[in-house]
């Protein structure tokens, strides 16, 4: 067959069925676009849920910081990481989430914990009548909420601390951490080394930041906001109104996070919605501030 023929029947098939490749130009060959433009595959729920967490917990931080963040806990990990701008576009349509696990955060409860496990430490005062201020030394175990130490010391001195410490280790056994401020008394050297030699690891709240130790902050406010509607005397008389004040925390007032049990009950391992008392007595201090039912098992 000539040549001319196979020619003419080759431009006669490229008429009849062009063909969809680009056709090379002087300049080269040029991309060709796609009729649907190229998707990334969709990221895992799990990764969008953990963006809107890290917001919820870092309200003030922005886009970049928490990107970052997500990327320095899960580049290694799982080889997976975010951009600024798709950390944008996430939380964007997701701020009714946001809103709604932040209250849930702020609403969190703690329930009962381990007893015996962390123990909180702290400082407080009252003024008497006269003008002298009484320095208040409370201890108290972060999982209960039991009332270890209530009482008046005669100073602030690392040794005065230390051997009130000891004396609730003698009676309610040792603690495996103990959390505390950063007042000076609780930061130096004797108070640390002490702790240190006797296998109790100390926890520092950090500066400004009270809630880090709210147990026992806690306990301050509920003594306070009773004690300033009281009239004290001498020491003498706050160190008996201490004492009755640690009873009705502990035996006669229920806690809240413990379920309705007080820190006593929740010490000894005792459900009252369970077990029935053995016999109820009618508690009344301080002038009528402290009182309640004390159930006896």
């Amino acid at each position: 067959m000539p040549q001319w023929i196979l020619q003419l029947c080759r431009m006669l098939l490229r008429w009849l069925f062009p063909s969809r490749r680009p056709r090379p130009s002087r300049h080269g060959w040029k991309r060709t676009h796609p009729d649907q433009p190229m998707r990334q595959p969709r990221k895992p729920t799990w990764m969008v849920d953990e963006l809107v967490r890290l917001k919820a917990l870092m309200p003030q931080a922005g886009c970049r910081r928490v990107a970052d963040t997500f990327n320095r806990r899960f580049a290694a990990k799982k080889q997976l990481t975010v951009s600024k701008s798709y950390v944008a576009y996430t939380l964007r349509g997701r701020r009714y989430e946001i809103e709604c696990l932040r209250r849930k955060i702020r609403q969190y409860r703690p329930g009962l914990g381990e007893s015996n496990k962390v123990w909180g430490l702290d400082l407080t005062g009252k003024q008497d009548v006269h003008g002298q201020q009484h320095p208040i030394l409370g201890l108290i175990d972060h999982g209960s909420r039991q009332l270890l130490t209530l009482t008046a010391v005669p100073n602030k001195s690392a040794w005065t601390l230390l051997g009130y410490l000891f004396l609730a280790i003698g009676r309610f056994g040792k603690p495996q951490a103990l959390r505390s401020d950063n007042e000076r008394v609780f930061t130096g050297r004797l108070f640390s080394t002490v702790l240190r030699l006797a296998g109790i690891r100390q926890q520092l709240s950090d500066p400004g930041c009270p809630w880090q130790n709210s147990r026992i902050e806690r306990l301050f406010g509920t003594l306070k906001g009773k004690l300033d509607r009281w009239r004290l005397l001498d020491r003498a008389q706050l160190y008996s109104a201490l004492s009755q004040f640690a009873f009705w925390y502990n035996a006669v007032r229920p806690h809240q996070n413990l379920g309705g049990r007080t820190p006593l009950e929740a010490w000894q391992g005792i459900d009252p919605y369970r077990r029935p008392p053995r016999r109820e007595e009618w508690f009344e201090a301080w002038d009528g501030l402290l009182q309640g039912y004390h159930l006896r098992f």
